[in-house]
């Protein structure tokens, strides 16, 4: 299982990469691995807000319907597009191609409220 260490990780395991104030989000290995086969994606609108902590998505598998979480508050300025049509790369690529969306962020400092890839290694693992 992957920790990218360039990469914030929250408790409901989502990840967060950021560029500047645009901060990318998907979810991360340990949580498609848990899902299994992703079969649909829901994707908010470019020019949404979001709020951190609240659903900003929906990630269906062939085990659970999963809500996404947003780590952090502001404009969703890009969606992955290629997801709708290919769910399935959320489990063959969660820190590449399987990122879901860019969020243009409010407060940059919420995000050093979470986890490095270590403290996300050593949560995961107390869930197990």
């Amino acid at each position: 299982m992957e920790f990218p260490e360039e990469m914030r990780y929250t408790e409901e395991h989502e990840w967060t990469l950021v560029a500047g104030d645009i901060v990318t989000i998907g979810v991360t290995d340990f949580a498609q691995e848990a899902l299994g086969d992703v079969v649909f994606v829901e994707l908010p609108q470019v020019g949404t807000m979001v709020e951190a902590g609240k659903p900003f998505g929906v990630v269906e598998s062939v085990k659970a319907v999963s809500d996404v979480y947003a780590p952090v508050s502001g404009e969703v300025v890009e969606i992955n597009e290629d997801l709708p049509d290919a769910p399935e790369t959320i489990n063959t690529s969660p820190y590449e191609d399987g990122w879901m969306i860019k969020i243009k962020v409010d407060d940059p400092t919420v995000l050093d409220a979470l986890m490095d890839a270590d403290e996300y290694e050593e949560f995961v693992e107390s869930e197990e």
